[in-house]
């Protein structure tokens, strides 16, 4: 099976930086603990009021699990305009760009 990329990205309106990281630590170490996840880079975007992740996860099967399991978090917090997207690496590609795996 290929590794796969989920990308989340939704209206937030703060807290950001420093701030962020301390109110969401709790979040980021249940998301550590996921099944089938390799890494998670938070994103954020003052400016435009969105944030979100680049998520990698060693299958389909994870990422599918985990899109269903954040949006349905997500939502429960009040969240909308959730926008998730799925890709496959083409790892040869990504391998000649240091890829991180």
């Amino acid at each position: 099976m290929a590794m796969t990329v989920l990308q989340f990205d939704f209206p937030y309106a703060g807290p950001w930086g420093a701030e962020m990281a301390q109110r969401l630590e709790g979040l980021a170490q249940d998301i550590a603990a996921e099944q089938g996840l390799l890494w998670k880079i938070w994103i954020e975007n003052q400016a435009e009021g969105t944030a979100g992740g680049i998520y990698l996860f060693a299958d389909e099967a994870a990422a599918e699990r985990y899109r269903a399991k954040h949006s349905e978090r997500l939502a429960a917090r009040g969240v909308r305009d959730i926008a998730v997207r799925a890709f496959n690496i083409n790892a040869p590609l990504s391998s000649i760009t240091r890829a991180p795996f």
